[in-house]
C-alpha cells in the first residue's frame, strides 16, 4: 500500500509540475504575443510616420519645383494640417493666406511688436506658439525671408503639424530665395538699359533688350527725374519711387543718379498724381519732379532727359519749389535749356542786367534778386515787400535804384520783357551768379 501510495504521489506530482510547466509557458508565450503585437504597432506606427515623411516631402517639393510661389505652399500647407495658413514678410505685412478666418481688413504691422516677434521666434529651434499661432521663420543663409505661421486657435497641432510647417518653411525659403534672385537680375537689366538709353545705345538693341525684360519701348516714353529733399537717393528711395509710379499705372524703366531718381516711363504722369503719392510715401512735401515732352524712339531719350532735367531745375528756382513741372508747358524756359549757346545768354543777361550784378558784387547788395522777386510777383508792390520781408516803402526805392542803375524804364514794355527773361535766365541757366 506504501508503495502504491508513493506512485500515485510521484504521479500527482509529476502532473502538478508538467501543468504548472504548460501555465508558465502559456504565460510566456502571451508575453511574447504581446511583445510582438507592440513591435508590430511600432513598426506600423514607423511605416505610416515614415509615409507621412515622405508625402510632406514629396507634395512641398513638388510645389517649389512648379514655382508656385507663396500661395502654392500655404495652400499644400492648409491641404496637409486642415488650418489656416499664412505667410507674412519680414515686416508683418500680409504675403498669402490660405483657409477661412482670414482677418478682413488684415492688421497693420507694429514694428516694436514684429522685431520681438522675430527674435523671440529666431532664438527657439522649431516653431513657437505665440498666442493663436504656431510660428516658423522662413530663413536662408541666416537672413529672415519671411514668416510661416499656422492659426491654431485650439491648440490642435501635433508633431506631425509641426513636420509639415517645418517642411514648408524649408520649400518656402528656396521659393522666396529664387524669387529674389530673379528679381535681383531682372532689376539690374532693367537699369542696365535705362542706364544706356539715357546715355545713347543702339536702337534695334534696345528693343531687343527691353523686351527680353518684358517692357514695351515702341511706345511714346516719358522720362521723369524725381528729386527729394533730405532724402538720400539709394535703393530704398528708388523703389519707393517705382513704387509710387507703378501705382499711378505708369510702367518704367528705373535707374538712378547722385541726387535723384529717373524714370524711363511709358505713360505720362498725371499732374500732381505721381508728386502727392510720393508725400505720402515719404511723409514729406519737400521733393520736385520734372517730366520731359514725349519722346517717340529711343534716340530722342537722351535729350528727353536733359528736357525733364530742366523742368526740375525751373521748379527747384521757382517761387513754389516743390511739385511738378512738364518741359512742355514750359514755354519761354524751354528755349533756356543747356542745348543754347551759354556765351550768347551770358551776354544777354550782362547786356540787359550786368551793371545791377556789378552793383550787388562791389556794395553786397541784392538788386538783382528783388528785381527777379518783383517780376515772381507779377509786378504786385505787396506780395513782392512780403516775399522779400521788407516795407512796401524800401521796395519802391530799391526798384528806383535798379531803375537809375541799369538805365532801363520797367514800364516800357519791351525793356520790362528783356529784364525778366534776363533775370530767369541769370537764375536758372547761370546759377545765379554774375
Amino acid at each position: 500500500m506504501l508503495s502504491t501510495l508513493v506512485r500515485y504521489t510521484a504521479a500527482a506530482l509529476s502532473l502538478a509540475f508538467a501543468d504548472r510547466r504548460l501555465r508558465d509557458q502559456a504565460v510566456e508565450l502571451q508575453q511574447v504575443r504581446e511583445q510582438r503585437t507592440g513591435l508590430q504597432r511600432q513598426l506600423i506606427s514607423v511605416v505610416a510616420e515614415q509615409r507621412y515623411q515622405r508625402a510632406v516631402h514629396t507634395l512641398l517639393t513638388d510645389v517649389a519645383d512648379t514655382g508656385g510661389g507663396e500661395e502654392a505652399v500655404t495652400r499644400a500647407l492648409h491641404g496637409l494640417t486642415g488650418l489656416p495658413a499664412l505667410v507674412e514678410d519680414r515686416f508683418g505685412r500680409l504675403r498669402s493666406w490660405s483657409g477661412p478666418s482670414r482677418p478682413d481688413p488684415y492688421p497693420e504691422p507694429d514694428p516694436v511688436r514684429q522685431d520681438e516677434m522675430l527674435h523671440a521666434v529666431a532664438r527657439e529651434a522649431g516653431p513657437v506658439r505665440i498666442e493663436d499661432r504656431l510660428i516658423t521663420l522662413v530663413r536662408r543663409h541666416g537672413e529672415i525671408l519671411g514668416v510661416l505661421a499656422l492659426l491654431d486657435a485650439g491648440g490642435e497641432a501635433d508633431e506631425h503639424t509641426v513636420l509639415a510647417l517645418e517642411h514648408a518653411a524649408t520649400s518656402l525659403a528656396l521659393e522666396l530665395a529664387h524669387m529674389r534672385n530673379l528679381a535681383e537680375v531682372e532689376l539690374g537689366l532693367r537699369r542696365e538699359l535705362a542706364d544706356d538709353l539715357l546715355a545713347g545705345t543702339d536702337t534695334a538693341s534696345a528693343y531687343a533688350r527691353s523686351e527680353a525684360i518684358g517692357h514695351d519701348l515702341h511706345r511714346s516714353h516719358y522720362i521723369v527725374v524725381v528729386q527729394w529733399s533730405k532724402r538720400t537717393v539709394d535703393d530704398s528711395f528708388a523703389e519707393t519711387v517705382g513704387r509710387a509710379a507703378a501705382a499711378q499705372g505708369m510702367r518704367s524703366l528705373l535707374t538712378r543718379r547722385s541726387d535723384h531718381v529717373v524714370l524711363v516711363a511709358d505713360a505720362r504722369p498725371r499732374a500732381r498724381a505721381l508728386y502727392e503719392a510720393l508725400t505720402v510715401e515719404t511723409g514729406t512735401h519737400s521733393g520736385a519732379i520734372g517730366v520731359s515732352a514725349p519722346c517717340d524712339s529711343p534716340n530722342g531719350i537722351p535729350r528727353g532727359y536733359q528736357e525733364a532735367q530742366r523742368a526740375l531745375e525751373v521748379r527747384r528756382q521757382s517761387r513754389e519749389g516743390y511739385g511738378t513741372t512738364f518741359f512742355d508747358e514750359l514755354g519761354l524756359y524751354r528755349i533756356l535749356g543747356p542745348g543754347n549757346d551759354y556765351q550768347q545768354l551770358e551776354a544777354f543777361v550782362h547786356e540787359w542786367i550786368g551793371q545791377l550784378i556789378d552793383y550787388d558784387s562791389r556794395h553786397h547788395a541784392t538788386m538783382v534778386d528783388t528785381l527777379t522777386r518783383y517780376f515772381d510777383c507779377g509786378g504786385n508792390y505787396d506780395e513782392t515787400a512780403a516775399s522779400l520781408a521788407i516795407h512796401r516803402s524800401t521796395l519802391r526805392y530799391r526798384l528806383q535804384r535798379i531803375r537809375d542803375i541799369s538805365g532801363n524804364d520797367l514800364a516800357n514794355v519791351e525793356d520790362r520783357l528783356n529784364l525778366q527773361v534776363a533775370t530767369r535766365v541769370w537764375k536758372i541757366v547761370l546759377g545765379g551768379s554774375g
